[in-house]
């Protein structure tokens, strides 16, 4: 049956949020074949609340993790994808958040997270149960993220959120966006005034990866943005446009990180171009 449909809309958070959270998604994709989508680890924490059926999510793909089900989710940083398993149908919103919004929307910083999947009303209480009612009685996309809006901004103004994080830590971690993971990370230390050494302490503590390991997460999300595109470039050029020293690498890093090869990833994705 060829017969399908998609829907993927994005929005901006509102301007008091957008330190906090960097982008909202709403996805509502039928008819497709059923499969396991490789959730890919990125610069973002995500949280994934569904509009359907519970999310059958795994912490990694292949390699025995066990499937649980979620009505809503939220992960910290990952080196390795999740799997979500589908029927062919997902409906439901995706909410990327930046390490500081750790701090301000759950209360902990995003160490505490780190290659971990939570209920999200684990984080956010009766205000997370509250969420996905208001999101799953909302008929569009306008009123969905408008409640993402109201009640975020209510997390956020729900006290005394401890602890700042270290403004150089922040400033690292704009630093290797910036560059999307083609920086030297003892460059940065040392423009920060820090060794390598202690910026990576600091760094692994609130952010839960090493400078390192985060950019080359950040190398990895440019090339799966690359490859995901209706008309990908070949992956030779996938691997040169996002700053690997040549295809042996990227290819590497893609089975570390998606347990599966470029080519047998990419056969398996029945999602990719969907939305």
């Amino acid at each position: 049956m060829e017969d399908h449909t998609a829907t993927g809309i994005g929005a901006r958070p509102a301007p008091a949020l957008r330190q906090y959270v960097d982008s909202y998604v709403g996805f509502d994709l039928r008819g497709l074949p059923a499969g396991v989508h490789c959730g890919p680890p990125s610069r973002a924490l995500t949280a994934v609340i569904s509009l359907s059926d519970p999310l059958e999510v795994a912490a990694g793909v292949g390699d025995g993790s066990p499937v649980a089900g979620f009505s809503s989710v939220a992960g910290g940083l990952m080196c390795r994808s999740v799997a979500i398993h589908h029927d062919g149908r997902q409906h439901g919103v995706q909410v990327s958040m930046t390490p500081l919004g750790a701090r301000a929307i759950y209360g902990m910083p995003a160490a505490e997270l780190a290659h971990r999947l939570v209920p999200l009303d684990e984080l956010l209480g009766a205000l997370g149960v509250e969420l996905v009612d208001r999101l799953r009685a909302a008929t569009t996309w306008v009123a969905r993220f408008a409640a993402l809006d109201e009640l975020l901004l209510r997390a956020v103004g729900r006290g005394d959120r401890v602890c700042r994080m270290r403004p150089e830590v922040g400033e690292a971690w704009r630093r290797l966006v910036a560059a999307r993971g083609c920086a030297q990370v003892g460059a940065v230390a040392a423009e920060l005034g820090w060794s390598r050494r202690y910026l990576t302490e600091r760094f692994r503590g609130e952010v839960g990866l090493s400078p390192k390991t985060f950019a080359r997460v950040l190398r990895f999300e440019h090339a799966h943005e690359l490859a995901a595109a209706r008309d990908p470039l070949p992956w030779a050029d996938v691997a040169t446009v996002s700053g690997y020293a040549d295809q042996a690498h990227l290819v590497r890093d893609w089975r570390e990180f998606t347990g599966r090869s470029p080519t047998a990833w990419r056969r398996s994705e029945v999602l990719l171009g969907a939305g």
